[in-house]
């Protein structure tokens, strides 16, 4: 989730689309709190790990 969310914040801002540059903010942000939450060892969604 938060290489898809910086995908599509590079890819807005090279052509100038400004809706993706707020779905790549708002996916990087939920990836990297996914991960602070996984590295804390809290469970997120019910499930403590997904692989």
């Amino acid at each position: 989730m938060t290489v898809a969310g910086v995908l599509l914040l590079v890819l807005g801002y090279v052509l100038g689309v400004s809706v993706l540059v707020t779905l790549g903010v708002v996916l990087l942000a939920i990836g990297l709190v996914l991960l602070l939450l996984g590295s804390a060892g809290a469970g997120a969604g019910g499930r403590r790990w997904y692989w």
